[in-house]
């Protein structure tokens, strides 16, 4: 499992052997069942996710439905609002199928921030990243037709048409199962053409 997270982090740095024993004593890994609730809308939660392995998926619960605002896979983390607002939160973290995270709280990384200041760029650098991605994303979903999105998705991200149910991937791209089908029908009919 920790494996997966060095060979990641080695992306930008080095880490030490005792780098990689600081954190594997942290106990920061968790394996998950497909379906689990990370978070739940109303609770507080002072722990951000980083997948290892698997599908995270957040999403609100408006009017009694669910409406998907994003995906996380492999090498993919979140830190839900809540953990730096200290309120509750207002949408769910769940899983979507059988995962292994990383879980890791603010006290646990300032602990290794000040032990080993490298994490702190990498946290920084990987952030940073993650920011401009979301905006990307934001922007993209903004400006973009259902049809639109749904070809960028199959672009950007085709794993999730074989790993995501057909009712979450339509209700992440803003439109209703029935229209996600009909969609999906027009685009074969014209790739056929």
């Amino acid at each position: 499992m920790q494996n997966l997270l060095f060979d990641f982090i080695n992306k930008y740095v080095t880490l030490s052997d005792e780098e990689k024993e600081a954190m594997v004593a942290l106990d920061i890994f968790r394996t998950v069942k497909k379906g689990t609730d990370l978070l739940k809308s109303g609770q507080s939660s002072n722990e951000g996710y980083f997948v290892l392995k698997g599908c995270l998926r957040t999403y609100y619960v408006i009017d009694g439905e669910e409406k998907t605002t994003a995906f996380y896979t492999e090498m993919e983390g979140i830190t839900p609002n809540c953990v730096y607002t200290k309120k509750t939160s207002e949408y769910y973290v769940a899983t979507t199928e059988d995962s292994v995270i990383s879980v890791s709280n603010p006290a646990m990384e300032a602990g290794m921030f000040e032990r080993f200041p490298k994490f702190e760029t990498i946290c920084r650098v990987i952030g940073e990243e993650l920011l401009v991605k979301q905006q990307i994303n934001f922007d993209d979903f903004k400006t973009s037709s259902p049809e639109q999105r749904y070809l960028n998705l199959l672009e950007n991200r085709p794993d999730l048409l074989q790993r995501v149910p057909q009712h979450q991937l339509a209700s992440f791209l803003g439109i209703k199962p029935q229209s996600l089908s009909r969609l999906k029908g027009r685009i074969h009919e014209k790739s056929k053409a």
